[in-house]
C-alpha cells in the first residue's frame, strides 16, 4: 500500500501523545480516589471487568483517529474490481485445417462450443462481435449484447482455404474503431492485397491518431483463435502493431497440433502447424497473453480464464473512503459503548 500524501502520516506521532495524556488523566483520578477510606474498597466496587471496560471506548476512539489520519494521507492499493470492458471481438479461424479431429469432435466444433460457453458467462452488458477468418476475414456479427444473434453467427461458420491471421486483427480493429478509416487496402498484404473495408459499406479516409501505450485501452479487447500459421494476407505482427498503438490487447489462443500434422480436405492434403512463436509475439506486443489448447477440455478452460480476466481486473485504486468509513465506525462504536456502560461519552 502506498500513500499519495505521505506527509500527513506525521500526524500519527500524535497517537503516543494522546496515550500519554490518557495515562496522565488516569493517574490524576487515582490520586482523587485516595480520599476514600480504602482504595481497595473502590476497586472491589468497580470489579475487574468494569475496570477493563472503561479503557475500551478510549482505545476505539484512538483507533478511529489513526484511521482518519491514514485516510487523510490518501492510501492507494492494488484491488480487484469489476472491469469496464465494454466490447470483445472473437476472431475465429475457419480455415480447412479446423476440421482436424485431434481435438474432439473436431477443432471447429470444439472452438464453437467453447466460444458459445464463453459468451454465456459474460455479463449481459458486455458487447461481443464475431470475426471469421480463413484466406480473408469478414465480420460475422457486429458487436451486440444479443446472445442469440452471436450463437447463430458462430453456428453459421463455413470452412475455407488459407489462413490470414493478420487480416483478422485488422478487421477486428476496423470493427472496434469504425470512424478511423482502417482498411486492408492501405496495408501491404504480402502475396496479395484485399479491398478496403468499412463497417457501413463505404470506404473511409484513414484519420490521424496519436498512438497510446499498449494495453491502455480498457474498453475493448480481441480474442483470436487459430490452429495454423499465416499463409496469406497482412503480416500479423504489423497488425499487432496497429492494435498496440491503439491500446487494444489481442489475446491469442492456439488450438491443435504444435509440431505439425498432415490432414485431408476435399480431396487434397495439406501440412498444418501451429505458429506459436507468432501468436506469442502478437500477445506480447499488445500486452496480452497467449494460451495453448490441445484438447476441447483445455479450450474450455482457456475461455473460462479469459472470462475471469476480462470481467474483473486488478488496478491501483485510492481507498481513502474505506479508511474514513472505518474511522467513523470506530468513533461511533466508542461513543455508543461509553453511553451504554457509563452514561457519558468517553
Amino acid at each position: 500500500m502506498n500513500f499519495l500524501w505521505p506527509e500527513f502520516l506525521w500526524l500519527l506521532l500524535a497517537a503516543p501523545v494522546l496515550v500519554g495524556l490518557y495515562l496522565l488523566l488516569l493517574r490524576r483520578k487515582r490520586k482523587m480516589a485516595v480520599r476514600y477510606a480504602s482504595l481497595s474498597i473502590v476497586r472491589e466496587a468497580m470489579g475487574t471487568g468494569q475496570q477493563l471496560r472503561r479503557h475500551i471506548p478510549p482505545a476505539l476512539f484512538l483507533l478511529g483517529l489513526i484511521a482518519l489520519v491514514l485516510a487523510s494521507a490518501r492510501p492507494v492499493a492494488v484491488v480487484t474490481l469489476p472491469s469496464n470492458q465494454q466490447t470483445i471481438i472473437l476472431a475465429m479461424d475457419v480455415s480447412g485445417s479446423m476440421r482436424a479431429t485431434d481435438v474432439q469432435p473436431n477443432r471447429l466444433v470444439a472452438a464453437q462450443n467453447a466460444a458459445k460457453a464463453f459468451i454465456g458467462e459474460l455479463p449481459r452488458t458486455v458487447k461481443v462481435g464475431v470475426v471469421a477468418f480463413a484466406g480473408s476475414a469478414q465480420v460475422a456479427q457486429l458487436p451486440t449484447t444479443n446472445r442469440e444473434d452471436l450463437i447463430t453467427a458462430i453456428d453459421r461458420f463455413q470452412l475455407q482455404r488459407a489462413t490470414a491471421t493478420g487480416n483478422a486483427i485488422v478487421i477486428s480493429l476496423a470493427t472496434l474503431f469504425p470512424d478511423q478509416g482502417i482498411d486492408l487496402n492501405s496495408m501491404g498484404t504480402g502475396r496479395e492485397r484485399q479491398r478496403g473495408f468499412a463497417i457501413d459499406g463505404e470506404r473511409k479516409e484513414a484519420k490521424e491518431f496519436t498512438p497510446v501505450a499498449p494495453g491502455s485501452y480498457t474498453s475493448a479487447a480481441i480474442i483470436m483463435l487459430t490452429d495454423g500459421q499465416r499463409t496469406t494476407g497482412v503480416d500479423p505482427l504489423d497488425a499487432a502493431k496497429m492494435a498496440a498503438d491503439r491500446g487494444i490487447r489481442v489475446y491469442t489462443v492456439g488450438i491443435g497440433t504444435v509440431d505439425g500434422e498432415t490432414i485431408g480436405f476435399e480431396g487434397w492434403s495439406m501440412r498444418v502447424r501451429l505458429d506459436e512463436e507468432t501468436l506469442k509475439a502478437i500477445a506480447q506486443k499488445t500486452s496480452a497473453e497467449y494460451f495453448y489448447a490441445g484438447t476441447a477440455h483445455d479450450l474450455r478452460k482457456v475461455y473460462e480464464t479469459l472470462s475471469s480476466k476480462l470481467t474483473v481486473e486488478k488496478k491501483e485504486t485510492e481507498i481513502s473512503a474505506l479508511f474514513a468509513m472505518a474511522a467513523a465506525a470506530l468513533v461511533l462504536i466508542s461513543a455508543a459503548l461509553s453511553l451504554w456502560w457509563f452514561n457519558r461519552i468517553l
